[in-house]
């Protein structure tokens, strides 16, 4: 499976934002993830609709919108109109998780479903087959800079045999904590979407992706 990086532009300098997604691009991210939250499905609040469609120009990158929302159905048609081309939804933060997961697949962009570190990997099993992603959340979301959980690396395990044994080709995506010394293990995991913050964009973010993408290419 190919292994892709996805530059989380959360940890980003937004007086320069535009310039270091390039950096990024250049450097070899096919992805950029964007973290939005909303002060009541997590603590922080982030960023919405506006930033995403201000920067779509910025880069021909996909763009991986990770929903931290409460009923993110209510959000779906307007972030696929800002430049969405996958959503990501919590488990935790649907009340009805197979009409939210429609809503995407109607708005014709990739879905994704994510949990978070207290969530068992086996809660996912009904929507398995209804995604084309799963984002295990490796730190407590809500927050940059925390430090990646260890039991996150068994979910991955998990989750990977799960899906192998249904026979799914579905991506594995890793969000918390991953920075060049880590990345290795998560890979090894099954882990083949890597999310990264502080480790793309503190200091030079082309710099640090291709260093990134360098080992996640030995990994494939």
């Amino acid at each position: 499976m190919k292994n892709i990086l996805a530059p989380s532009i959360l940890a980003a300098d937004f007086t320069r934002l535009g310039e270091e997604i390039k950096e990024t691009e250049k450097g070899g991210a096919e992805y950029l993830h964007f973290d939005v939250m909303d002060g009541m499905f997590v603590p922080s609040i982030s960023f919405g609709m506006p930033v995403l469609q201000s920067i779509r120009k910025a880069s021909e990158q996909f763009y991986d919108v990770h929903l931290m929302i409460q009923e993110p159905i209510r959000y779906i048609e307007e972030f696929t109109a800002a430049g969405a081309d996958s959503i990501t939804i919590h488990l935790e933060a649907c009340e009805d998780v197979g009409a939210t997961l429609k809503k995407i697949r109607a708005c014709e962009v990739k879905a994704g479903i994510s949990i978070c570190p207290d969530t068992p990997v086996a809660d996912l099993e009904p929507w398995l087959d209804k995604v084309d992603m799963v984002l295990i959340m490796t730190v407590h979301p809500g927050f940059g800079g925390q430090k990646f959980i260890p039991s996150s690396l068994d979910k991955i395990r998990d989750l990977r045999q799960m899906l192998g044994e249904k026979g799914l080709n579905v991506d594995i995506q890793v969000d918390g904590g991953i920075y060049a010394t880590n990345v290795a293990e998560v890979l090894t995991a099954g882990a083949n979407v890597i999310v990264a913050g502080s480790a793309v964009f503190k200091g030079s973010p082309g710099e640090n992706t291709k260093e990134l993408m360098e080992i996640l290419k030995r990994y494939e």
